[in-house]
């Protein structure tokens, strides 16, 4: 009996817990607990906090591959959507779904905006290099700055699997942490006088318009980097049955069902890419203080082009909305509204910084293209 008592005790997760497995058990809960009570971007938070907590727990097998006479663990197959970049361009589909265009075509020159705003993403891969990263993985951190989970993921998942799920949690904690980080950067460049400008109510963007856009687009892009294709097409589709008019149950799956069903298996294994062994590392340190880095340079470029623009335009732009130039939609834009309705309690910088904002998420899709055409 007591032999027995023994074998079912060693058999036990809690026999075999190790420590640096409870030490991914309590970051997966403070994740959670930053996901769930902060509610900072819970619905992707949430899912990959549950899927490191659960990876961690010793003897579950959940990334184990099998064999030919063994099934595998159900992450494991459920992780093959990533590692064969399924997932991240299906997110995309449904951003695009969700996402109104409108204000980017009514006020082009927030392209610029969104370009700017992807400086970090190639200082930051300068700066990998620098810490001794190989030029693949440089790439793959250095993504974190645009703030696109789904982009860093796909690029990760090409040209550093192995550096995955540090990279995934890295750029989605940055993402949910948009409403702190941002401001204090946001002010440091602005002055108050700028912040309070009010900007004109935007021009009224025709159904043609918003239909010939990601036509254009995805030709001109497409053409010019097919690696972006995966993500950038994806992203022109979901627009484009939104506003065509005659493919709205389309759209309504995209943005809904599909979309929903895509950021669980998503969430649920970046978070078991986070297991013990690969992510408490000295390069899980780095890539989490470069990516800190790449949001942060690229939020002030971003501001630093709107600046610019400011001036140019004689004051007719609102510097703050450079900020939305990285691609955490619509979080980024909400900051940019309300830091400046706190400086003017008249200001209303939402829609005009959603154009910058959605020229973020194509920028970093233009610059995933560029990298994965360099050193994929």
């Amino acid at each position: 009996m007591t032999e027995l008592l023994v074998d079912f005790l060693k058999s036990t997760g809690y026999y075999n817990l190790q420590i640096n497995e409870i030490i991914m058990i309590v970051i997966a809960c403070v994740l959670l607990y930053l996901g769930i009570v902060k509610k900072y971007e819970p619905l992707l938070l949430v899912p990959i906090s549950f899927g490191a907590l659960i990876v961690n727990l010793p003897l579950g097998d959940l990334m184990n591959p099998g064999t030919a006479e063994e099934v595998g663990g159900l992450f494991y197959y459920l992780s093959l959507g990533l590692e064969l970049g399924i997932y991240p361009p299906l997110i995309f589909l449904g951003v695009g779904a969700m996402t109104d265009f409108g204000p980017l075509i009514a006020n082009p020159v927030t392209l610029l905006l969104g370009a700017a705003a992807q400086f970090g993403i190639f200082l930051t891969f300068v700066g990998a290099m620098f810490l001794g990263f190989t030029a693949p993985e440089a790439g793959a951190i250095g993504i974190i700055g645009g703030a696109d989970g789904p982009t860093a993921i796909f690029i990760a998942s090409r040209l550093a699997p192995e550096l995955l799920g540090s990279i995934a949690i890295a750029a989605y904690s940055y993402m949910a942490l948009v409403p702190i980080i941002q401001p204090p950067i946001m002010k440091l460049f602005t002055t108050p006088n700028e912040r309070k400008v009010i900007m004109e109510q935007l021009r009224p963007v025709s159904q043609k318009e918003k239909i010939l856009f990601p036509i254009i687009v995805i030709i001109l892009t497409g053409l010019l980097l097919p690696a972006a294709l995966p993500l950038l097409g994806m992203l022109m589709f979901g627009n484009l049955i939104r506003e065509t008019g005659v493919t709205e149950r389309l759209s309504k799956g995209a943005q809904n069902e599909l979309n929903n069903i895509v950021v669980i298996f998503l969430g649920l294994t970046v978070g078991a890419k986070a297991s013990a062994e690969y992510f408490l590392t000295p390069e899980t340190i780095k890539i989490i203080l470069l990516g800190l880095g790449a949001f942060d340079f690229g939020t002030a470029t971003g501001v630093l082009m709107g600046k610019l623009l400011y001036y140019i335009t004689g004051g007719k732009i609102n510097p703050l909305i450079g900020s939305a130039g990285v691609s955490a939609v619509p979080m980024a834009a909400r900051v940019s509204q309300a830091v400046g309705k706190k400086e003017n309690p008249n200001n209303y910088l939402l829609m005009h910084a959603m154009g910058p904002n959605v020229a973020g998420v194509i920028g970093s899709a233009v610059a995933a293209g560029i990298l994965l055409s360099i050193l994929g």
